[in-house]
């Protein structure tokens, strides 16, 4: 199998894009997804981020550049932008909200493309999910993140009635969070 097959078989669960991690865990140099990108064989898109262009393009690949941008294995979509992409409240982030672990040297601001948001939270295995085939926080944490973040209780409680009335959450927990948002916005 060549290198380029060898990624695009990554890359066909990732929206076309694959990351020098892909190649490194491959056991691939990293050098040679900046030599395919340089011979118009991959498009580079941030650093250590490429997508093959015959890749078909979607309305979800930037959730995945997010995503893959963090640079972290275990990044996810979270916050308002995991209750956007589940159409569980009216609420329309300008940013796409992504939660990596915490770590001991943070993400410098000025690296950070403007359209993303990292958040530093360690989640358990239980809070992770995958919506799309992107990684995503569970309903449940995100509308836990939300009510932490989120200014608007208006729409962090339509969040967690969609989200009991479509059986994503259980009753408890939505009396949970519900009594969460009273606490927090009284």
């Amino acid at each position: 199998m060549t290198i380029r097959e060898e990624l695009w078989e990554v890359a066909l669960d990732q929206y076309g894009y694959v990351t020098s991690f892909d190649a490194a865990r491959l056991g691939l140099p990293k050098i040679e997804l900046t030599k395919m990108a340089h011979r118009g064989r991959l498009l580079r898109i941030f650093q250590g981020v490429y997508r093959f262009p015959e890749f078909r393009v979607s309305g979800r690949d930037q959730l995945m550049e997010a995503v893959l941008w963090a640079r972290d294995p275990l990044a996810v979509l979270s916050h308002e932008t995991a209750l956007e992409v589940r159409e569980l409240s009216d609420v329309n982030p300008n940013v796409i909200h992504v939660t990596i672990p915490k770590r001991e040297n943070p993400i410098r601001r000025t690296e950070m493309p403007a359209e993303f948001v990292i958040h530093y939270e360690n989640l358990t295995p239980q809070q992770r999910d995958w919506w799309e085939e992107i990684p995503c926080v569970t309903v449940e944490t995100a509308i836990d993140q939300s009510i932490r973040n989120l200014p608007r209780p208006d729409l962090i409680n339509q969040a967690i009635d969609q989200a009991e009335k479509q059986g994503l959450i259980s009753h408890d927990v939505a009396a949970r969070q519900r009594r969460d948002v009273r606490e927090r916005y009284s």
